[in-house]
């Protein structure tokens, strides 16, 4: 009897431990690297610019810009459908409208407009709704030299046109950005309105004074630059815009209407 209970007790251990459940080692789970993954369609240059003034996406949820220039002639009010570039200048002396496809002038008091309708056409639009305007289709891009300019160097993106787009489909363009911020600070442009060829002659506007509007960050003025070597030198006049208003509902299409009486421009 002494002699079965070791032979007991031994079998129980055995059984015991047969029961055990086996532990499987940890395995080890490493964490997920975050990438930074853009889904932009445009290059990665003039995304980050896009991206400091409030991004594309936003810019493309507006449907109305409104803004007003003061000249020694009195107020200029201008009014944009984004979606369609229908677009009214309204001045002290004449109204000129676009509605899409017609192009008009209206004039007041008895007043001769002897300006350029065709040359002026969303020319102050364009000036004002940089850099989104350079997110219209048929635009290339290219990085270019950096501007330097009282020892800062500001990165550069040189904006051109497939054949056909716009007025002017010649015309090209360069913006310098901060390379910290991505805020455009400088447009160089070419004027080939009339011309059958391109122009290598670059004018220059500074845009260093930006103000929030309905999330975006537009101009609350520009400086227009005197230049040499296709380089600015020193600043020629500020042209400031107020009563700014962006929206994302469409302006009154009325607004764009031919009124009677107005002159039709071919």
């Amino acid at each position: 009897m002494k002699k079965l209970l070791p032979l007991f007790a031994f079998a129980m251990l055995i059984i015991s431990c047969k029961n055990e459940t086996k532990q499987e080692p940890e395995k080890m789970i490493e964490p997920v690297k975050s990438e930074n993954i853009t889904t932009s369609i445009y290059p990665e240059s003039i995304t980050k610019v896009f991206n400091a003034h409030g991004t594309i996406e936003a810019w493309n949820k507006m449907k109305t810009l409104s803004f007003s220039i003061d000249k020694p002639t009195g107020k200029e009010v201008f009014t944009e459908n984004l979606k369609t570039r229908a677009e009214q200048i309204d001045t002290p002396n004449y109204t000129q409208g676009f509605d899409g496809a017609t192009l008009w002038i209206s004039e007041k008091d008895g007043k001769e407009y002897k300006g350029k309708p065709k040359f002026y056409k969303g020319l102050m639009f364009y000036f004002y709704a940089m850099p989104f305007v350079l997110g219209d289709d048929g635009i290339q891009y290219k990085d270019i030299e950096p501007l330097v300019f009282e020892g800062k160097s500001y990165p550069g993106i040189l904006i051109s046109y497939e054949d056909g787009i716009g007025e002017s489909s010649n015309d090209q363009y360069k913006i310098f950005y901060d390379a910290d911020s991505g805020k455009m600070e400088w447009l160089g442009y070419t004027v080939t309105y009339g011309k059958d060829e391109g122009s290598d002659d670059f004018h220059f506007i500074r845009y260093n004074n930006w103000q929030t509007v309905n999330g975006l960050v537009v101009p609350a003025s520009i400086d227009w630059y005197k230049y040499e070597n296709n380089l600015p030198t020193e600043k020629r006049n500020t042209v400031a815009f107020k009563d700014i208003v962006l929206s994302e509902k469409a302006p009154d299409a009325k607004l764009f209407v031919q009124p009677e009486g107005a002159k039709v421009i071919e």
